[in-house]
């Protein structure tokens, strides 16, 4: 049994797929994976015995330019990786008896899976990406968010617009491999029974449009590293600290600086994740430490708050630590959302990352950093799954039906 893994963006989209294909191997099955072909990725898998398939360009260059691409630049790179995928997809999925595909942007994986004649499944890691009139589609870059419409309004505004980006180049590239023409692009990506791998506590599905989406619970793997000697030494030589952190994302002018500014101010020492920002705001403070990539899962346990972005794979490895949480997005895909998830829960507090101020954040931190806030946070710990992958892989392999020589 061999399963391809399809997605394109940063850490946070790569991960949780990882953690599936570990799954997979364990239950016995062969696992190949379509990621950017930046390196960090690419040794990655390696290292986890994962065959390796790059497909667009290096995200990180992406990520981190000075400013952010235009609209027209923004539309030419999505062409650009539909293109990309129907060039490498076919060949990825040959002998292949499934694709699992994760994000929006794997416009070309379903017609694939069909040429194929192998079965196809759709992942999100949020309920918000789903179209539901229980919330509003999520940001998406280069796209305004219209002002005073409704739930339903927008959702049918976002079909237009993934429409009038990806309807007639996929059409194209469909009647090249003999397969008929696709009305609505994102319905059809989405499929009739998306998976979402986001925890039903934290981010349940509301349900809506006829979908039956199937909630796994996240996709995260246990990460065994021990954190860095001079790390634990800091953590060590005093009370516990504030986290802050922006992952991939570059934080909106001054919200870094003020972060670092207000934990210092409220008693507390910190510790500033360079990120791919590559933040640096330590300058030589003995209550500020600077740290790289390490063990979030063993980090978090021993904070006093986590300040970020809202990426869905930091937010739910905060919850589960049972740590405050300050969410500061900005107005891009899910992290609004999750933002949303942690102040509805009050286990910590939201901001809107591109007018607030250093007061708000301020509030901000007041309300997370109080007694009620770590109670609350610490109950929903107790509830966060920790078998969303495991599920997954069971789940896809059982929907395969019996494997060849015994494979499960």
């Amino acid at each position: 049994m061999r399963v391809l893994l399809s997605t394109y963006g940063t850490r946070g989209d790569v991960e949780p797929l990882v953690a599936l294909a570990v799954q997979l191997q364990a239950l016995g099955a062969q696992v190949r994976m379509c990621t950017p072909p930046d390196e960090e990725f690419t040794d990655r898998l390696a290292g986890l015995g994962i065959d390796a398939v790059p497909v667009g360009p290096p995200i990180r260059a992406l990520m981190r330019g000075t400013t952010p691409p235009s609209p027209a630049e923004l539309s030419r790179y999505r062409t650009e990786l539909l293109d990309a995928q129907f060039d490498v997809l076919p060949s990825a999925a040959e002998g292949c008896d499934a694709l699992v595909v994760a994000g929006l942007a794997q416009v070309a994986a379903r017609s694939v899976a069909e040429a194929a004649g192998i079965p196809y499944v759709y992942v999100t890691y949020s309920a918000v990406n789903l179209p539901s009139p229980h919330h509003a589609p999520p940001p998406r870059p280069g796209w305004p968010e219209p002002a005073d419409a409704d739930n339903e309004t927008r959702w049918e505004l976002d079909a237009q617009r993934v429409d009038a980006q990806f309807r007639e180049p996929l059409n194209g590239h469909r009647a090249a491999l003999g397969l008929p023409p696709v009305a609505g692009v994102r319905d059809h990506v989405y499929s009739d029974q998306p998976w979402i791998a986001a925890d039903p506590v934290l981010g349940p599905w509301p349900g809506g449009r006829g979908l039956e989406a199937v909630q796994t619970g996240a996709w995260t793997l246990v990460d065994e590293r021990p954190l860095p000697a001079d790390l634990v030494a800091f953590l060590a030589a005093g009370p516990p600290p504030v986290y802050v952190g922006f992952g991939s994302i570059s934080p909106a002018p001054d919200i870094a600086r003020w972060a670092v500014e207000v934990s210092r101010a409220g008693g507390h020492r910190v510790l500033v994740s360079r990120g791919w920002a590559d933040l640096d705001l330590v300058h030589g403070q003995d209550d500020c430490f600077a740290i790289g990539d390490v063990n979030h899962q063993r980090l978090f346990r021993e904070l006093a708050a986590v300040i970020h972005h809202g990426g869905a794979g930091t937010t739910q490895t905060a919850a589960r630590a049972g740590v405050p949480q300050v969410v500061v997005p900005i107005r891009l895909a899910d992290n609004p959302y999750w933002a949303g998830q942690v102040a509805a829960r009050q286990v910590g507090a939201a901001l809107d990352g591109p007018t607030a101020t250093i007061e708000s954040l301020t509030a901000a931190f007041e309300t997370a950093l109080a007694p009620g806030t770590r109670d609350r946070a610490k109950a929903l710990g107790a509830e966060i799954r920790t078998d969303g992958a495991t599920v997954a892989a069971r789940l896809l392999l059982d929907s395969l039906g019996p494997a060849p020589h015994g494979v499960r």
